[in-house]
C-alpha cells in the first residue's frame, strides 16, 4: 500500500506591525489545514540569525519585511518549491540566483489593487468635479463661485499612464461613467487595451486632451522622473495630476515650479520620493498639492485580501493546480 504524500512545510517571515492585518486568524487557520507550519512566525532580522530553519521548508510565506532571496538565504532552502508574498511587488526580493531555480513565486498585486483603484476613482471624480480647485477658491475668496465650469463626470476625458493591475482596475471603475478614458503604456497590447475598454494614445496626446491624469505605471530606469516640466505645464486649465504609483515617476522639483506658476491645476499626491518628502519640500506648502501619507494601499482590514490571495494561492499549489497570481520571470523586470 502507498503511504499518503507528506503534508508540505511552510514558514511564515514578515514585519510584525502588519503581521496580523495580513496574515489574520482566519487565514493562518486555512494556511494550516493544508500545510504544516513550522514554528512561530519570524522577522527578516530573525530568520537571518537562524537561516538554517529554512532547511526542511517548502513553502515560504511572507509578505511586508520580506528576506531578500539570494544566494545565501537559498542555500539555507534546499526544498524550498514556492515562495508566496501576501504584498505588492516582488522586484526588490527577487534575484538572478533565485530565478535560476526556477521556483514560482506569487505576489498579491492584484489583492493590493483593490483599495488603490478604490482611492484613485475618488479622487478621479473629485477630480473631474474640480473640487480641490474650488475649494482653495472659496476659501480664498470668501465666496461661492457662481455657475462654476467644470468637466463633471460626462463625456469628459481621464487618461491613464500605465495598464498593470491597478490601471486596468481604475479603467474598469471608469466604465461605468460617461467617460472617455486614455491610456498610454508602452508594452500594452491592442486587444489589452480593448479588454480594458481604453483607447491607447502617446503620452503628450494623454496629458494635453486629459481633464484628470492618473499615474499607474512602475519605476524603472526609464520611468524615473517621467513627468516634467514639458508634460505637466501641457495640461489643460484646472487639470488635475493624481499620483499613487511611485514617488519617483514625478521629477518633484519641475512639478513644484509648474504647480506655482499654474495655480488652477491640482496634484494629488499619494506616494512622494522621499516619502515622506524633507522638511523644507514645496509640496508642504503650495496649496494646489493635496499631499496623502500612501492611504491608497491596503490598510487595515483592507490587508486580509493579501492574506485571502496567499490562502487560496497555497490550496493551488497543494493541489498540483496551476497558480493564478506567479509572476512570469521573463516579465518580472517590468513590473513595480
Amino acid at each position: 500500500m502507498n503511504e499518503p504524500a507528506a503534508r508540505p512545510t511552510a514558514l511564515l517571515v514578515m514585519e510584525e506591525e502588519r503581521r496580523a492585518d495580513v496574515y489574520p486568524r482566519e487565514v493562518l487557520a486555512g494556511i494550516d489545514r493544508l500545510v504544516d507550519r513550522q514554528g512561530p512566525p519570524l522577522t527578516r532580522r530573525r530568520l537571518d540569525e537562524d537561516p538554517d530553519v529554512l532547511r526542511g521548508i517548502d513553502v515560504l510565506l511572507t509578505g511586508w519585511g520580506a528576506p531578500v532571496l539570494d544566494a545565501a538565504l537559498l542555500s539555507h532552502a534546499p526544498r524550498l518549491r514556492a515562495v508566496l508574498v501576501a504584498a505588492g511587488s516582488v522586484r526588490h526580493l527577487t534575484t538572478p540566483a533565485f530565478w535560476a531555480r526556477d521556483i514560482p513565486i506569487v505576489s498579491a498585486a492584484a489583492a493590493n489593487a483593490v483599495p488603490v483603484a478604490e482611492f484613485t476613482l475618488a479622487q478621479v471624480l473629485l477630480g473631474l468635479k474640480q473640487v480641490h480647485r474650488i475649494t482653495r477658491d472659496v476659501a480664498s475668496s470668501r465666496r461661492f463661485p457662481h455657475n462654476p465650469q467644470v468637466p463633471g463626470a460626462y463625456r469628459s476625458r481621464v487618461g491613464l499612464v500605465g495598464l498593470g493591475h491597478i490601471g486596468r482596475l481604475v479603467a474598469a471603475h471608469l466604465g461605468r461613467f460617461d467617460i472617455e478614458v486614455l491610456a498610454t503604456d508602452p508594452v500594452a497590447s491592442a486587444g489589452t487595451a480593448l479588454r480594458a475598454g481604453v483607447r491607447l494614445v502617446g503620452i503628450e496626446e494623454l496629458f494635453a486632451t486629459c481633464h484628470v491624469v492618473s499615474l499607474h505605471a512602475p519605476l524603472l530606469p526609464e520611468t524615473h522622473g517621467m513627468i516634467g516640466t514639458r508634460l505637466l505645464n501641457s495640461l489643460g486649465p484646472g487639470a488635475t495630476l493624481i499620483n499613487t504609483a511611485r514617488g519617483a515617476l514625478l521629477d518633484e522639483s519641475a512639478a513644484a515650479d509648474v504647480l506655482r506658476a499654474r495655480p488652477d491645476l491640482t496634484a494629488v499626491l499619494d506616494v512622494t520620493h522621499p516619502e515622506p518628502p524633507a522638511d523644507d519640500s514645496p509640496l508642504f506648502t503650495l496649496p494646489n498639492v493635496v499631499l496623502t501619507p500612501h492611504l491608497g494601499g491596503a490598510l487595515g482590514a483592507e490587508r486580509h485580501r493579501l492574506g485571502e490571495l496567499v490562502l487560496d494561492e497555497l490550496r493551488r499549489f497543494t493541489r498540483n493546480e496551476p497558480l493564478q497570481y506567479a509572476i512570469d520571470p521573463a516579465h518580472a523586470a517590468s513590473l513595480a
